[in-house]
């Protein structure tokens, strides 16, 4: 696997290193649950997947993986949680850890995207669809992995790179 895998908070860098389309894998990093989302290849639209519990790494990275397979990922967009004033605490410390980990474990650019604001967003969404507490408690990373690989894509479709 790839040492120099790239890592970046640049959308039009991890554009160039990705290429022109293909699906993007996109993840939110909680303490206990790992969201997914999946976007299509034009990079149109990211759409809430699973919620996995969080475990050992070698766990993580084989579901992922296996997704990473079925789906022809092409790249990942993992959720930075910066503090509301930009600077990053341990949470963003452990998430480029885990983007480190990953981009080697699947060969992958990793793109860090700032993910302030997306559980709550996630949460409002939710609340307007009518979702109980009992399923948004379920599916809130999931649905919050979302609004990060968008946030992304709109980006990436906005950049020439």
């Amino acid at each position: 696997m790839g040492q120099d895998v790239l890592i970046t908070e640049s959308a039009s860098e991890f554009g160039a290193a990705v290429g022109d389309g293909g699906a993007l894998l996109g993840l939110d990093l909680g303490t206990k649950t790992l969201g997914i989302a999946t976007c299509d290849a034009a990079w149109s639209f990211a759409t809430a997947g699973k919620t996995l519990p969080k475990g050992k790494f070698s766990r993580d990275a084989a579901a992922l993986s296996a997704i990473v397979q079925e789906r022809a990922i092409r790249g990942i967009v993992l959720g930075l949680p910066r503090n509301m004033d930009g600077s990053e605490g341990p949470r963003a410390q452990s998430s480029r850890a885990y983007a480190r980990n990953l981009a080697q474990a699947l060969d992958l650019p990793v793109l860090l995207w700032d993910e302030r604001w997306s559980t709550a967003s996630a949460e409002r969404d939710m609340i307007g669809q009518d979702f109980s507490r009992r399923k948004r408690a379920e599916r809130i990373d999931s649905h919050a992995a979302a609004i990060i690989l968008q946030g992304a894509i709109d980006a990436l479709a906005g950049s020439a790179f």
